[in-house]
């Protein structure tokens, strides 16, 4: 069978992140030896994400590599509201154990939240108490009509009863390691273990 041009049976949105593959390998947010794993699991959400995406949807990234991950699935999925930005530090509950983290970004949230459909995202889902923090500091914005979960990975360990409703590959990590998502000064995204 011969398809239409300009088609993919794994839906528009996969299209179009397939044909930007070339370009991204390039700009160096992929490294080639990780194409597959980032892709795969960067399809995963926007494929399931992109049925979701309405006139009222929003997109909110969890600082840091929630910001990143964000930034992609929100120029693919083509979401009309400006991304919005969360730094949870003073919502988090070891604020009196950790202190105040040294790279305090202000939150940025440029578009009315009450009544939104809100999709956050986070690169690495463990305890859940960065996604807990995340919400109370959405809602100080006004009240959403739903807010939707959505991360890269899932290593489990909850703490908390948070789950994501999209997530892109469960892994599992073992208890004590840190799997954070990092950017280099290139912008070329990897996951890595946090020392």
């Amino acid at each position: 069978m011969q398809w239409p041009q300009n088609y993919s049976p794994l839906g528009p949105t996969a299209s179009t992140l397939l044909a930007a593959l070339p370009l991204l390998v390039l700009l160096g947010l992929l490294g080639a030896r990780r194409v597959r794993a980032h892709v795969a699991a960067l399809l995963a959400l926007a494929t399931a994400l992109a049925p979701r995406i309405g006139p009222a949807s929003a997109m909110v990234g969890i600082h840091t590599g929630g910001v990143w991950l964000a930034e992609r699935l929100h120029a693919a999925l083509g979401i009309k509201p400006p991304l919005g930005v969360l730094d949870i530090s003073f919502y988090r509950d070891d604020f009196d154990k950790t202190g105040l983290h040294p790279q305090i970004k202000p939150s940025q949230i440029p578009f009315e939240v009450e009544g939104r459909h809100i999709v956050l995202v986070d690169d690495v889902l463990y305890t859940g108490r960065t996604v807990r923090g995340a919400m109370n500091e959405l809602f100080d914005y006004g009240r959403p009509a739903s807010i939707s979960l959505a991360v890269l990975i899932d290593r489990g360990g909850r703490e908390l009863p948070v789950a994501a409703q999209y997530v892109g590959a469960a892994l599992e990590i073992p208890p004590g390691r840190m799997l954070v998502l990092d950017r280099d000064q290139n912008g070329k995204l990897r996951l890595k273990f946090d020392a």
